[in-house]
């Protein structure tokens, strides 16, 4: 009825295409220490709304403990459909909440007649950017530190926007850590600016993190992911006005 895909590896995967290369040496699995759930999938289209995943991504983590004991890492390798779509329906002000004065400096100028949106979203549309050194390094901070506000913004039922962040975050997973061109695909760079990110699954915490997300709303997100967060609210306090924005 559903399964899930897992690459067994040394670390944190934080790139699908590396994931996925088949030209990458193989390594006897006995010595991974990380598994990474890439995909999950129902085999039926009648069973589309029928989430049979977070009982499934428990037992593969059971599983894979008892046959594969150096495994220490259990984590997704994500995909943010929505963050693309999210930022740029960004208003100008809050799109500028995400870069400090020094991310400002090295964008071309801006003016009145033409904003930080508008210089975004040109950055953004030139094709092949993200191979652009200068355009990369100048989005890399600013976008990912918009993206951790991103996946942790809420509808105003007070579940995540991301319907994948509701997936995990309600399995027990925490919000790990975000990962710059993680997915250079044409879909991942269109739906996500090529952001992956990793959810990951701590036996020892799923069953707190899933309460404590059911009962009050409350995401659990690890440190990077946290200090990403905290980078976001500093900037967001920077005299951004005297740039000429906000």
């Amino acid at each position: 009825l559903a399964f899930v895909e897992v690459a067994l590896v040394q670390g944190m995967a934080g790139s699908i295409q590396a994931l996925l290369d088949e030209s990458a040496p193989q390594m006897d699995p006995a010595q991974a220490d990380a598994a990474i759930f890439y995909s999950i999938s129902n085999t039926q289209k009648g069973l589309k709304q029928i989430s049979f995943g977070d009982f499934l991504i428990k037992r593969v983590v059971q599983t894979l403990s008892r046959e594969f004991p150096k495994i220490r890492i259990f984590s997704t390798l994500s995909p943010i459909p929505g963050f693309r779509r999210w930022l740029d329906n960004l208003p100008e002000a809050e799109l500028a909440a995400g870069f400090t004065p020094e991310d400002l400096a090295v964008l071309p100028a801006i003016s009145k007649d033409r904003g930080l949106k508008q210089i975004v979203a040109e950055m953004l549309a030139k094709p092949n950017w993200a191979w652009d050194e200068g355009v990369s390094a100048a989005l890399r901070r600013p976008l990912t530190v918009l993206a951790a506000r991103y996946l942790t913004a809420k509808r105003k039922d007070g579940q995540p926007l991301d319907s994948v962040a509701r997936f995990h975050l309600r399995n027990g997973a925490r919000l790990e850590r975000l990962n710059w061109l993680g997915d250079t695909s044409a879909n991942g760079m269109a739906w996500s600016a090529g952001l992956m990110v990793n959810y990951r699954y701590v036996v020892d915490d799923v069953e707190a993190n899933h309460e404590a997300y059911m009962k009050d709303g409350n995401i659990v997100v690890g440190p990077e992911m946290r200090g990403l967060l905290k980078a976001g609210r500093e900037a967001a306090g920077s005299p951004l006005r005297g740039l000429g924005i906000g």
